[in-house]
């Protein structure tokens, strides 16, 4: 039987695009260990449609 780890799967939304409009949207999905990070993680990602690196949040 598998061993229940604490790594969860997350998703990655854009910021700056959701407030600039512009259709689509720019997600990632990584995984993060809840225990080390309980709260929301923010990471710098590259977003294809506006072509620049923004920052992304945790989205439930």
């Amino acid at each position: 039987m598998a061993k229940k780890g604490n790594r969860i799967q997350v998703i990655l939304e854009c910021t700056e695009h959701k407030k600039s409009g512009l259709p689509g949207t720019s997600r990632y999905v990584t995984t993060k260990n809840k225990k080390n990070t309980p709260d929301r993680m923010e990471l710098k990602k590259y977003n294809p449609i506006m072509r620049k690196y923004t920052i992304h949040k945790e989205i439930k």
